[in-house]
């Protein structure tokens, strides 16, 4: 074995339990299959094999397909669509990058052809190390000051959209497609070098020696996390539809409609804190035959902050400039979603559900969990306060920032555990350029 692919320079760890045992040099040993196999023939015996590959089968004994990891049995609906996408990708039909976007984002279709899934992957996020763009890795480079959202965790937007529609539904809002993590493996995603060389191999000695192959526990590329939205049909971007509600007034009846749908995308921006709401991401769908009109909620991947926005820029509501911004909160509204958002039950059930989810990320930090609760209590308790006073959204978002602390109770030695009680704070420094 006397050659190294150019992507495995650098990259050779001569403690690793996967190399080659025969070669006079360190090379990974699925490099030296197909090496031995073309060069060796009638040297390289399935035993050989066995003792080069049985390492790496048992290294990746944790790994298994997607599927494995997809279970919804609470969704049957939505597991369904899954496996829709995962027999879609087996049969060729693999999921397409979107462009737009600083990050690695996917259309995903079914076996016919038809969208039906935006996959987001944890790994191609907008700072994520094998984000396919090079606008932020730039953007890193060049503006360190300036990096990323200060008040954000990194590389937690497929939690958030995924929170975002969990928020969404126990509020009935119905204005985010449903949004779940799941794990999808594809040709189309951006894989690194090292990953997709092992997958070369694998497929190599499963077709040339099949009894080995067999036990390999994965002989593709590695699932990826993320998050998984259901596509919506016949939906435009907001900012195209008010641009010619403008120019074209809408009936009473379908205004109506409109207000409230809008409400809705208040109340979950203002709960989940979204610091990425601009007139872009969120779409309108408006059928004139039907005299229907609805709102859905996108691009969530930017919501729940560990504190507010306080350092350069202040991130606001886009949507608090429009003319709906300045009409008081409906009676709909209130009757929607006061007694639940004013209900410390329904709150606390709401953390703990968030928490389930969260936790399942391999960098899940609960301090920073908790202080990411504390913010959303803060926006439930400012957004109470609001609907009962009959205050508009404009007004909302103009009242003090506050903080919900669960209070700490005292314990033995270093433990320090969480009580019952909160404190209440209010947040008063300022972002550097602030909107209001």
């Amino acid at each position: 074995c006397l050659y190294v692919s150019p992507y495995e320079k650098g990259h050779v760890n001569r403690t690793s339990r996967s190399f080659c045992p025969v070669c006079p040099v360190f090379l990974p040993s699925h490099v030296c299959l197909s090496l031995h196999l073309s060069l060796y023939p009638t040297v390289t015996s399935v035993r050989l094999i066995q003792s080069i590959w049985s390492p790496l089968s048992a290294d990746c004994s944790h790994c298994t397909h997607g599927g494995d990891f997809n279970h919804f049995p609470d969704d049957p609906e939505f597991a369904d669509i899954i496996q829709r996408a995962e027999h879609a990708i087996e049969n060729g039909v693999f999921p397409e990058r979107i462009s737009q976007g600083s990050s690695g984002s996917y259309f995903v279709k079914d076996p016919k052809g038809k969208i039906i899934g935006v996959f987001k992957p944890k790994s191609e996020e907008p700072y994520g190390h094998l984000n396919p763009k090079w606008t932020k890795y730039f953007h890193k480079l060049c503006c360190p000051c300036c990096f990323g959202r200060g008040c954000l965790l990194p590389n937690q937007g497929y939690l958030s959209e995924a929170a975002a529609s969990l928020v969404d539904s126990k509020l009935g809002l119905g204005v985010v497609p449903k949004t779940k993590v799941v794990y999808l493996a594809s040709e189309t995603f951006h894989y690194s070098a090292i990953d997709r060389a092992k997958s070369r191999g694998k497929k190599y000695a499963l077709e040339k020696v099949p009894k080995v192959g067999r036990r390999f526990h994965r002989v593709g590329l590695p699932p990826k996390v993320g998050s998984f939205q259901l596509f919506v049909e016949g939906y435009r971007e907001a900012d195209y539809w008010l641009r010619r509600f403008e120019a074209e007034p809408l009936p009473e009846n379908i205004r109506k409609q409109l207000q409230s749908q809008f409400e809705r995308l208040v109340v979950l921006d203002y709960v989940i804190r979204n610091t990425d709401r601009g007139n872009d991401n969120w779409l309108i769908k408006y059928e004139n035959l039907d005299s229907c009109i609805k709102i859905a909620a996108i691009d969530n991947g930017l919501a729940f902050p560990f504190k507010h926005p306080d350092e350069w820029r202040a991130y606001p509501f886009h949507w608090a400039w429009l003319p709906q911004a300045k009409v008081a909160f409906s009676q709909e509204t209130r009757d929607l979603v006061l007694s639940r958002l004013s209900d410390m039950n329904f709150v606390q059930d709401l953390c703990e559900d968030l928490y389930e989810m969260f936790k399942t990320d391999k960098g899940f930090d609960k301090t920073m969990f908790e202080r990411q609760m504390s913010v959303m209590r803060g926006q439930v308790l400012n957004l109470t306060q609001a609907l009962k006073d009959g205050k508009s959204p404009i007004q909302l978002v103009q009242m003090p920032r506050v903080v919900v602390e669960r209070s700490r109770s005292g314990g033995q030695g270093r433990v320090v555990t969480l009580g019952n009680a909160f404190t209440q704070t209010f947040h008063c420094k300022r972002p550097f350029f602030s909107s209001w």
